[in-house]
């Protein structure tokens, strides 16, 4: 550690406008470097800067995918409770009730289902319209 502070002894100073900074801020965001002072010194020493390049497009698509996973949990959650209600009715009326609401918890998760099958469709029809290989036989059967 002693060594690498003897490495690195002097030091540059700069004023920006805020702009300028941020600017400077966000570029380095999208880098691998861990400080600005690190990205700072590979930007003014002309060494290479790892940039992470972000799909928007994906990232809202595995947004939404989330969302709907978190869905489905609370879903299956609540089937749970009702199977294990189930096994504890001892009256007619009890699982004519029950039925009912299962009946609705079967919908919702039948619509959930189709959510996400479209959302997929729809990733998969934008990913293959916006790529360099939709003429190869993959892409021509989705």
């Amino acid at each position: 550690m002693s060594n690498l502070k003897d490495n690195m002894s002097r030091r540059i100073y700069i004023r920006l406008k805020e702009k300028d900074f941020e600017a400077i801020q966000k570029r380095f965001s999208k880098t691998t470097c861990r400080k600005l002072s690190e990205y700072a010194r590979r930007v003014l020493l002309d060494k290479v800067i790892t940039v992470n390049h972000r799909n928007q497009s994906l990232d809202d698509f595995m947004t939404e995918m989330i969302r709907l996973r978190n869905e489905l949990k609370s879903i299956g959650n609540n089937l749970n409770q009702a199977v294990k209600k189930l096994h504890t009715l001892e009256q007619i009326s009890e699982f004519k009730a029950w039925i009912i609401i299962n009946e609705k918890h079967q919908q919702i998760l039948e619509k959930k289902v189709d959510e996400i099958k479209a959302k997929i469709n729809q990733f998969q029809t934008y990913g293959c319209n916006n790529s360099q290989q939709c003429k190869s036989e993959k892409c021509a059967a989705l």
